[in-house]
């Protein structure tokens, strides 16, 4: 009796050691990446390139440079198209991308395997549906995000989105903030949010700001959030992300509902810096 009772110890052991696993490898995994003290080369790269770094609380300032450590040691940075992978581009990036995690300690972008950065704009080949017909459409981007973990990224638009924090356009926060909708399926405006009960407001305030702006763009009327927000739901949370981080105050003031939940789930409050 004794010997099957030690079996089913260690075997519910195991199983208890197997869930916890991930967990624990990847805690470990950031405390390795974080004990090192911070370059000063790279904290050299934030000042110069990066107004919004110099505006955070020193805490988060310490929380950022965290945040950069581990997506630098997690993620590759690939070059196309002859453009070259210094610390500069992969620090900017990391930076403007670690902005969205300052909420999370021990925050990551789970599904993020690589960034792909380009000299300039890049074409894609995209298929364009037009009634019965189906056909490539080619477009040119300057970010663009994958549910298969890729991120592509134009540098002179990461330059230019870091050295303006105040215009509401940054194509890094933009297109990280897909990756965090991409976690949960495809990029639909609906991240993972934590519990069942946050989808309903969630859905009511982004979804009552989303037709607010479609009929104030029907009407020809001046609007706070960029009109390609309008294109779909994943597109407006990417661009309500760019304005909550960069125009904070704007987005309180004009839309106070949507700053409050933004702010909920990026657990920070932009105002404040």
């Amino acid at each position: 009796m004794l010997l099957p009772l030690v079996f089913v110890g260690l075997l519910v052991l195991a199983v208890a050691a197997w869930l916890a696993g991930p967990p624990l490898w990847a805690a470990w995994r950031r405390r390795r990446l974080t004990a090192p003290p911070f370059p000063r080369a790279w904290r050299a790269i934030l000042r110069r390139r990066m107004p919004l770094y110099q505006r955070l609380p020193v805490p988060l300032q310490r929380r950022l440079q965290q945040h950069v450590q581990v997506i630098l040691g997690e993620v590759p940075f690939i070059g196309c198209q002859g453009q070259p992978i210094t610390d500069e581009v992969r620090v900017l990036i990391a930076a403007q991308a670690a902005l969205l995690l300052l909420g999370r300690p021990a925050g990551r972008f789970r599904g993020l395997r690589q960034v792909l950065v380009y000299p300039g704009a890049f074409v894609v080949d995209r298929p364009l549906a037009d009634g019965a017909i189906v056909q490539d459409a080619r477009r040119v981007l300057v970010g663009e995000s994958w549910q298969q973990g890729q991120l592509v990224l134009s540098w002179p638009d990461v330059l230019a989105g870091a050295a303006d924090p105040a215009d509401g356009h940054n194509v890094v926060i933009h297109e990280f903030a897909h990756q965090l909708d991409q976690e949960s399926g495809p990029a639909n405006g609906a991240p993972f949010l934590g519990r069942r009960d946050a989808y309903a407001r969630w859905s009511a305030t982004l979804g009552a700001a989303y037709a607010q702006l479609r009929a104030q763009l029907a009407r020809g009327e001046p609007t706070l959030i960029d009109p390609y927000g309008a294109s779909d739901a994943g597109e407006f949370f990417a661009v309500v992300s760019e304005l909550f981080f960069e125009r904070p105050a704007a987005l309180a003031e004009r839309h106070p509902e949507l700053y409050a939940e933004l702010s909920t789930y990026y657990r920070c409050h932009p105002l404040a810096w």
